[in-house]
């Protein structure tokens, strides 16, 4: 999931240096929520293993 997430910020970074305005913002919105679910998935899991170990 986080390697989707650098994909599409590389993107993103691609497109807005080239002048691709529209392809750069989807590009980076893509990037943003694919962020916070890893993030959420990620917080999840660190919950789920804390409650394991007790």
């Amino acid at each position: 999931m986080l390697r989707w997430t650098i994909t599409f910020i590389i993107i993103a970074f691609i497109a807005g240096i080239l002048g691709f305005s529209g392809i750069a913002g989807a590009s980076a919105g893509i990037a943003k929520i694919l962020f916070f679910i890893f993030i959420v998935l990620f917080v999840l899991s660190l919950i789920r293993d804390i409650i394991r170990k007790a």
